[in-house]
């Protein structure tokens, strides 16, 4: 069991949507994130991972958005689990 939180941008649209998807290394196909935390507005801002297996000690996670008024960025990053 892991949540993974995150917050919206400072100048993000209130239209702004977040995804995550993560994958065990870069040769794995992304997975989505399978139950969403959502805020008020319904807008995901977290990502609860249930019978998920991490077999690695680094994984790649994305976060993305997107937006019917502007591009949104994206973040990236390798994220060491286990020590």
């Amino acid at each position: 069991f892991m949540n993974c939180t995150w917050q919206a941008g400072r100048d993000a649209p209130g239209d702004t949507q977040y995804f995550l998807y993560w994958k065990n290394s870069r040769y794995d196909d992304a997975m989505e994130c399978e139950l969403y935390i959502t805020d008020e507005n319904g807008r995901n801002m977290g990502c609860r991972f249930q019978n998920v297996k991490i077999e690695i000690e680094k994984a790649y996670f994305l976060v993305n958005g997107s937006s019917k008024n502007s591009l949104i960025q994206f973040y990236d990053e390798y994220i060491q689990l286990y020590k």
